[in-house]
């Protein structure tokens, strides 16, 4: 069975920024087909559970009282990508909208709930480096 990687959230993990998840039950059915390996690269590069929400803005990462969080989210994708390798995943499951998943979409670095086309910092480097995106909203390419 081939090895995906995914975001913990969408698995039903409680690492999103408020302590929540993002469960999605197609989740069942990717697990018919896949090794799941989660994911969270907010928490591996350091930030806790639960934390104060990030945004991107100008290349850099904000936190919502203004803390540069950039080196957490740089950390975080670095060792997401070492697992991604470690677990030889040529695809990944990403939580869309979020400052370090977020494939198509991210919010738009002024905590106004505005979401503008952008990509995650973790997603990024996961993209550089060949391994295929997708979102909670590509479900159907995956199965």
């Amino acid at each position: 069975m081939e090895n995906l990687l995914i975001s913990a959230c969408l698995v039903g993990y409680n690492v999103k920024y408020n302590g929540k998840n993002n469960y999605k039950s197609f989740i069942e059915e990717l697990k018919k087909k896949y090794n799941l390996i989660l994911i969270c690269p907010e928490s591996a590069g350091g930030l806790t559970i639960p934390r104060v929400p990030s945004e991107i803005k100008d290349g850099k990462v904000y936190s919502k009282t203004g803390l540069d969080v950039t080196s957490n989210f740089d950390l975080g994708a670095k060792k997401v990508l070492e697992k991604c390798i470690r677990f030889n995943c040529k695809k990944a499951l990403l939580k869309e909208s979020s400052p370090s998943c977020g494939v198509n979409k991210v919010y738009d670095g002024n905590f106004s709930d505005t979401k503008i086309p952008g990509i995650g910092v973790c997603a990024k480097l996961l993209k550089e480096h060949g391994v295929e995106l997708y979102t909670e909203n590509d479900i159907d390419k995956l199965l």
